[in-house]
């Protein structure tokens, strides 16, 4: 059976300018009531999950704190709000807990004064929201690319993070998303990685959207990730789907809805090996028509009713009336 979407990445503003055409200067002008509105939509579809993925960009930070001046945007607490949410509708949060200096993997993971931030940042983020029963673990944004294996830079990237984030939420959870899926050996050395990480989910991204992996290839590199992590089975194997396509060159022009019926054939491959889906991501390229809340391309209705009729024909059960 084709399994659904479990959740989604969800941010107050997108990192790269030009991908974010299409939502960016309409999530920059949501209320908390917006914020509500659109939370409300994923748990409509039976969503569980959301992964929030910074809460500071561009040297702002979308919550009350002194590491950098507030975002320029309408909502003074979007965190609260998406939380406060999140609590109503039955819906949990990962805090991704950066981009505390330039956005860029390689460089914020080795810089002094980012490291520091986001270390000091668990503690404040944890003692601003802490009390949300939707604060249900933490991300750690700073993406790894699989050369075959992890490096050991990101392997202590993400073990003082979670060292961190374990004194304040011993039990919540940690979740990563990396990319290399393609590439990604799921020897004796990964197996040996998945083992010394402190992460309890990896979510890989299947890379179609960015045109690295065909539809017709995912199957195997999910096949063989489910072997590894059925030997480290405290780790769980979760897909990152990437449900967009570009309006024009990779990585610089709009993302923009993809056809659901190539969607579903992504959920199809990975879902014989993966635990749960979650999609990059429902904002922007999934949107619930004649809403005030909309936002994304005109063709984030047409994904949305697409799914949500697939949803009530394969697993009715997930729909509900809030």
């Amino acid at each position: 059976m084709i399994k659904p979407i479990m959740g989604s990445w969800f941010e107050f503003q997108h990192h790269n300018k030009p991908e974010g055409k299409y939502w960016n200067s309409t999530c920059a002008q949501f209320t908390a009531a917006d914020w509500d509105a659109k939370v409300k939509e994923v748990a409509e579809l039976g969503m569980e999950y959301l992964v929030l993925m910074h809460v500071a960009l561009d040297f702002k930070a979308y919550f009350k704190t002194d590491i950098f001046p507030h975002a320029d945007i309408a909502c003074y607490d979007p965190v609260d709000a998406v939380l406060t949410a999140g609590d109503k509708y039955g819906v949990k949060f990962f805090i991704g807990n950066d981009f505390f200096g330039k956005w860029d993997s390689p460089h914020i993971i080795h810089d002094s004064d980012s490291r520091r931030l986001r270390l000091r940042a668990i503690g404040e983020l944890y003692a601003k929201y802490g009390h949300h029963k939707s604060f249900y673990g933490w991300y750690w944004p700073n993406e790894a690319y699989i050369n075959k294996h992890f490096s050991e830079d990101f392997i202590n990237y993400v073990n003082e993070c979670s060292a961190e984030a374990r004194r304040f939420m011993p039990y919540g959870k940690i979740m990563i998303a990396p990319y290399g899926t393609r590439v990604a050996v799921p020897d004796d050395q990964y197996v040996k990685q998945l083992e010394a990480m402190d992460v309890d989910i990896i979510a890989y991204q299947d890379e179609i959207g960015v045109q690295k992996t065909k539809v017709s290839e995912s199957a195997a590199f999910y096949e063989g990730l489910r072997k590894a992590h059925d030997k480290v089975p405290q780790v769980k194997l979760w897909a990152d789907i990437e449900i967009f396509e570009f309006e024009g060159t990779v990585y610089r022009s709009a993302l923009i809805p993809a056809e659901f019926s190539r969607v579903i054939k992504q959920f199809e491959a990975v879902s014989p090996y993966v635990d749960n889906i979650l999609v990059y991501q429902y904002q922007g390229m999934m949107s619930k028509p004649n809403q005030k809340a909309y936002a994304g391309h005109e063709n984030a209705a047409k994904l949305y009713t697409d799914y949500k009729e697939w949803l009530q024909a394969n697993h009715p059960d997930m729909l509900k009336k809030l």
